[in-house]
């Protein structure tokens, strides 16, 4: 070959390198979830491909995404026993800085984590829900490992608007500590000068399904100053749960709550009928200081000492007092404006004197805060990750059913056993945020 042929084709083959190289570099600057990487040889173009089916629910999609179920690479700069780099973390991790609107800026939300494990978890739903103007309190478990303790520690010192409890317990599931362990942070929370407007409990394994300015909107303009504490009357099933006395055991193996065959002595304190329901909600400040101050609030929560999974029963129950006539508390709530004007109506006449506090009497199981899959439950097309305590952690094939819910938060997730779950869940919660600004990003 000659030399004038050997050199149109060491051209050309320069160009096509230039070439693939610009191609490679745009797929780059494509919008990505922040700090995880795919191995994009074998799970094809992510994420706007390979999420945009799974969201989809296409079959190809399920079987291109168990090749990359465990395809991943740890994140920089945050981990157990590393010291936080905090400029890095928030360059690396893309936290955002300001506020995305004006009307998120003046409705700032108080968070309340109580957690104890998963490190890495935590830190991708703390970064899900980071907004600079909102406030958070970390509570970590007297368990838990010291240098889990410390990189949570390490992580909040970036912020201004993040701190640790002030005081904390060695939680149990399904003891007194953990609805004390909400308490804590809530001393501390009413101390901060951040003016928040509700605040809201998440443990470690939550994610959010809705963005901040979306869940802004949902308590500004469909909840109006009103507590979202789904639950119903003490169905008979579980009432053992509070006519028997219960001890919490812990243990460097395990801890648990046992039931003893002591039956409680005397009734419940000012004759408040118990509810149950969930142990997650979102309250208004208001019903904080009233949780903090009221000799309703303190006594309820004396006499829930020795029950089980207090939690479950504390602020539904409190937040169904009413001292309105005619208030029907075992009514269910439809959520209509009507049923809105008539709750308001109903509790104007007593806020004054004795009522709670943006309460809903009459709300049943209504406000869908937490999408959950049970094992025990058909509402669902069963679990494509895999139960743990009868709830399923998520895997891909639960992508679908999770962007068809209209809650506000899902449980459970577990980013070290199928971390694409929650980078697509990212990529999908950080675009509608970014397409929902109003204050110009740098």
């Amino acid at each position: 070959m000659n030399p004038a042929k050997l050199s149109v084709l060491f051209c050309a083959a320069v160009s096509a390198f230039v070439c693939l190289c610009i191609y490679l570099l745009s797929k780059a600057k494509k919008p990505v979830a922040r700090g995880w990487s795919f191995d994009c040889a074998r799970c094809g173009d992510y994420p706007d491909e390979l999420c945009s089916a799974l969201f989809d629910g296409k079959a190809v999609a399920a079987v291109l995404g168990a090749q990359c179920e465990q395809v991943h690479r740890e994140r920089p700069g945050f981990g157990a026993g590393l010291p936080v780099n905090c400029s890095r973390l928030l360059a690396d991790h893309s936290y955002i800085t300001k506020p995305l609107s004006q009307e998120e800026a003046d409705f700032p939300l108080a968070y309340i984590l109580v957690v104890h494990k998963n490190l890495q978890t935590l830190e991708w739903l703390f970064r899900a829900i980071y907004m600079p103007q909102n406030v958070y309190c970390i509570h970590v478990d007297q368990k838990a490992p010291a240098g889990f303790r410390q990189a949570v520690e390490g992580l909040a010192a970036c912020f201004d608007n993040v701190f640790l409890a002030s005081r904390t317990e060695s939680v149990v599931y399904g003891g007194f500590s953990r609805l004390q362990a909400d308490l804590n942070c809530m001393q501390d929370l009413v101390l901060s000068s951040v003016p928040w407007k509700y605040a809201l409990n998440l443990c470690g394994q939550d994610y959010p399904l809705k963005s901040n300015r979306e869940l802004v909107q949902l308590l500004k303009q469909r909840w109006k100053d009103k507590n979202i504490t789904p639950g119903i009357l003490q169905p008979d099933h579980i009432k053992q749960r509070t006519t028997h006395v219960h001890r919490e055991y812990i243990s460097p193996a395990e801890s648990y709550v046992v039931k003893t065959e002591t039956r409680k002595a005397g009734g419940v304190p000012h004759g408040l009928k118990l509810y149950f329901g969930s142990a997650y909600y979102a309250v208004t400040r208001e019903f904080v200081d009233f949780v903090l101050k009221d000799e309703r609030a303190k006594d309820l929560l004396q006499w829930s000492r020795d029950t089980y999974s207090p939690d479950e029963h504390y602020w539904v129950t409190l937040n169904r007092i009413s001292d309105a006539p005619g208030a029907d508390p075992s009514a269910e709530w439809e959520g209509s404006v009507r049923s809105i004007k008539w709750l308001d109506q109903a509790t104007v006449a007593h806020n004054g004197c004795k009522g709670v506090p943006g309460s809903m009497p009459a709300a049943g199981w209504k406000g869908n805060l937490r999408v959950v899959k049970w094992s025990d439950r058909k509402d669902h097309d069963g679990c494509h990750g895999h139960y743990s305590r009868n709830i399923c952690i998520y895997g891909l094939g639960d992508l679908k059913w999770l962007s068809e819910k209209d809650g506000l938060f899902a449980n459970k997730f577990e980013l070290h056993s199928y971390p694409p779950t929650l980078e697509c869940l990212e990529y999908r919660i950080l675009n509608r945020m970014l397409s929902q600004n109003t204050i110009a990003l740098q």
